[in-house]
């Protein structure tokens, strides 16, 4: 059952009518670009196939209501939320990502009340960005529910960067999480068959072809469950590290440190900023890299940049994790092209170019690494490029 059909039937059951409409997110993959989205910097994301699905229907008054169907098919439900009074730090755990969002909007003239009813299969916390899954899913179903459905053409209809941004605006000031714009976007902007070439700065993007099957290849996901959470301290301290070494070397963002500028800058700073800015600088690089391997067809040969960006990852910036790495190098070790961890870090998912002949043997392998670990065997599957965010016709 899609991810829209199963919340419309969680809404049915739920609430004892159809809902007006469902709409859906999914989650994402960043092929390369990590921890440069809050340096202005240059990130490489595509959409999974797996979504978050929001099936509502507008309410009269200024409450919201939100249930989540479970993996375990158990519903937990929000309680009734009134939206005039909805603060940050008002609403705790999961019920606080859809009341961000809905606080957000209200500033924006979108106070109607709504029941909402979210579905999908998005893996919570593996770091394949199932909670911007959940907040963009929750941003269309308010907005169409108010009768603003996205790429219609009317006037002051809201952009999809734009709604990025109320997005982010809800994690960082609502939920409280120093994230940047990189899952929003791509949950939003992504589409079928193409990597997500976006400049962070100046919000223009670029859909750069990206077929792995054609070329013999696939990329191979790797869940390693162990769990991860943004809010936590390790990403706030990294952001703010970053911010800190802007400052002191005068530009706005590092992503105004070039490459060539990059030893003058790092004998500028103290020892504890050096290695942050040394990823922001290179990993900018590594992006624009594979930008130019995958226009001129050299799928085959962004694996040496992956391999990179993991491995600045791990020792510059300090976002790796025990199993994170073991799913790196087991997946290199049994043919892998190139692997990295994907997302903030600190647990969640990696990432591996493998052909696809070999698919099977890089999994195994990365499976029997773990259980000679003692570790949870990873969930693994293959990630083809999909769609962005959208309406969801709803179910016959």
């Amino acid at each position: 059952m899609s991810a829209a059909a199963e919340a419309a039937a969680t809404f049915q059951a739920v609430h004892g009518r159809t809902p007006t409409g469902v709409w859906s997110a999914p989650g994402r993959v960043n092929l390369i670009g990590e921890h440069t989205d809050y340096n202005d910097g240059f990130v490489l994301p595509f959409a999974l196939p797996h979504r978050l699905a929001a099936a509502a229907s507008r309410r009269e008054d200024q409450v919201l209501t939100v249930s989540t169907l479970g993996s375990d098919g158990r519903v937990q439900d929000s309680g009734p939320l009134d939206i005039t009074t909805l603060s940050p730090d008002a609403v705790e755990g999961w019920a606080a990502y859809p009341a961000g969002v809905t606080w957000v909007l209200r500033d924006q003239g979108f106070d109607r009340g709504a029941d909402i009813v979210i579905a999908g299969d998005v893996p919570s916390g593996a770091g394949l960005s199932s909670s911007h899954a959940l907040e963009c899913a929750v941003a269309l179903a308010l907005l169409g529910l108010a009768g603003v459905e996205l790429d219609d053409g009317a006037e002051g209809t809201p952009t999809r960067q734009q709604i990025a941004r109320w997005v982010q605006r809800s994690e960082n000031d609502f939920v409280g999480a120093p994230t940047g714009l990189l899952d929003q976007t791509a949950s939003l902007c992504c589409t079928e068959s193409h990597v997500l070439f976006l400049d962070v700065r100046s919000g223009q993007f670029e859909h750069v072809r990206f077929d792995a099957a054609a070329a013999g290849m696939q990329i191979l996901v790797l869940d390693t469950r162990a769990k991860h959470s943004h809010a936590e301290g390790g990403y706030g301290e990294r952001r703010r590290g970053t911010e800190r070494a802007a400052d002191l070397l005068g530009v706005k963002a590092l992503r105004d440190v070039t490459l060539d500028g990059l030893p003058s800058a790092l004998a500028a700073l103290p020892e504890e900023l050096s290695p942050l800015v040394r990823h922001v600088v290179t990993e900018n690089q590594r992006v624009l890299d594979t930008v130019d391997l995958l226009k001129a067809g050299k799928l085959a040969e962004i694996g040496p940049l992956l391999d990179a960006s993991h491995e600045s990852l791990r020792d510059d910036y300090r976002v790796s994790s025990v199993e994170l790495d073991l799913a790196v190098d087991s997946a290199r070790a049994a043919g892998a092209l190139g692997a990295r961890m994907t997302g903030g870090g600190f647990g969640g998912s990696a990432i591996a170019l493998v052909r696809e002949s070999e698919v099977d043997t890089v999994e195994n392998a990365v499976a029997a690494a773990f259980e000679s670990a003692g570790l949870r065997r990873p969930r693994a599957f293959v990630a083809v490029p999909s769609r962005g965010a959208g309406r969801d016709g709803l179910p016959a």
